[in-house]
């Protein structure tokens, strides 16, 4: 079989995941109940990642597309439980930096009044540093 792509591997470990945690379904739109075998999980999870030696070529590549826009949608069941829009930053800002994220590629924009605000705050917490 061909290497699978970081982004194949990625559905496959979100497949995995879901299996783990209980939350992987079988059959349309889930109404089958909850996948019991790990073996099952396997081959929905190379299924969803286009990775299936059984499909062909262009079938692999629309299952990912189908399973890249469900988590650009946040309509996996992990994102489901665990409240998420979406998993990993996917090349944008899983938080921004003055949130706390690490994930930030780039700083948020502040307007001028949270510029002064931002200030005035670091003057009160460090008051050594504003006296130099």
């Amino acid at each position: 079989m061909a290497k699978t792509s970081m982004s194949q591997r990625k559905t496959m470990g979100r497949v995995m995941h879901e299996y783990a945690h209980g939350e992987l379904k079988r059959g349309r739109r889930g109404k089958g109940g909850k996948v019991k075998s790990r073996r099952q999980a396997v081959a929905i999870a190379l299924k969803e990642a286009g990775a299936s030696k059984e499909a062909s070529k262009d079938k692999n590549r629309r299952n990912l597309a189908r399973s890249k826009s469900k988590e650009a949608s946040g309509r996996t069941s992990q994102q489901a439980v665990e409240g998420k829009a979406r998993v990993g930053a996917r090349g944008k800002r899983e938080s921004s930096r003055a949130m706390g994220g690490k994930n930030a590629k780039t700083r948020t924009r502040r307007s001028p009044l949270q510029r002064a605000a931002a200030r005035r705050n670091i003057k009160r917490a460090n008051p050594r540093r504003a006296a130099r």
